[in-house]
């Protein structure tokens, strides 16, 4: 392999698994370490696999970190849109009649913005809240990975209320340590929405970014009630949460 033009060992080595690569190409030889370390082997593999082209590659300044969090890129929340009941929500509380999951639109409701997306969560009349706490180790976020490159990590969610009556909806974010510290936080405002409102979908977001080392999960949480105390469920509406590591 040494006789090998340089361009021609990338593209060997560029078939070769990325997990392979790091943990055992690495150490064949100094010019194999060098190889997999630098740029030009992971801005192929990036090309092969379809992960150029996006915003996110113009900023990349370890093509390496670029290519494994491309790869891992995906919505950390379970079950977001209610289409497994309530599994994998935790701490959750169901003020007045609890929690409840309905097929979009519902009634005095609106259809979701995109498609994909067919039912929805619903609050009481007293307040109801869930939440989800990722382990981003357990996901595939190794310590260093967090701790060095700090990707950014984007939380989305969708909240709306019926035409007919009005209501009130939080999200509440935090990024935790090993010990659950809170790192970094983000949390809304009291939103509140109207009665005979147009019952439209609002995304709302949050991007983390330069928080600092240590972060080992994320919390995510989220809840409302309706604000004219009706038996039943006309309070907020959330689905298609999001949590994703960008690269």
């Amino acid at each position: 392999m040494e006789s090998l033009p340089e361009a021609v060992l990338i593209r060997i080595l560029a078939s070769i698994p990325a997990v392979d690569l790091v943990l055992a190409c690495r150490l064949v030889c100094c010019q194999w370490k060098n190889l997999v370390d630098g740029a030009a082997l992971w801005i192929l593999k990036c090309q092969q696999e379809g992960l150029t082209g996006t915003e996110s590659e113009e900023n990349a300044e370890n093509w390496q970190n670029f290519y494994f969090l491309s790869k891992k890129r995906r919505n950390l929340i379970k079950n977001p849109c209610g289409e497994e009941d309530m599994q994998h929500w935790g701490d959750v509380h169901n003020g007045g009649d609890g929690w409840k999951i309905e097929e979009l639109p519902g009634d005095f409701g609106k259809e979701f913005p995109s498609e994909g997306v067919h039912k929805y969560f619903v609050t009481s009349y007293e307040w109801c809240r869930k939440s989800q706490v990722i382990d981003l180790r357990a996901e595939g976020y190794w310590e260093e990975l967090m701790d060095t490159t700090q990707p950014k990590i984007v939380v989305k969610d969708w909240y709306a209320g019926r035409s007919d009556a009005g209501c009130l909806y939080e999200l509440y974010v935090k990024l935790l340590s090993e010990n659950e510290d809170v790192l970094a936080e983000y949390k809304t405002e009291t939103i509140a929405i109207p009665q005979d409102n147009d019952a439209n979908w609002t995304e709302i977001s949050h991007t983390f970014s330069n928080y600092g080392p240590g972060v080992r999960f994320i919390c995510f949480e989220h809840g409302g009630q309706d604000t004219l105390f009706w038996k039943g469920w006309y309070g907020v509406r959330v689905t298609n949460s999001s949590v994703t590591v960008e690269p």
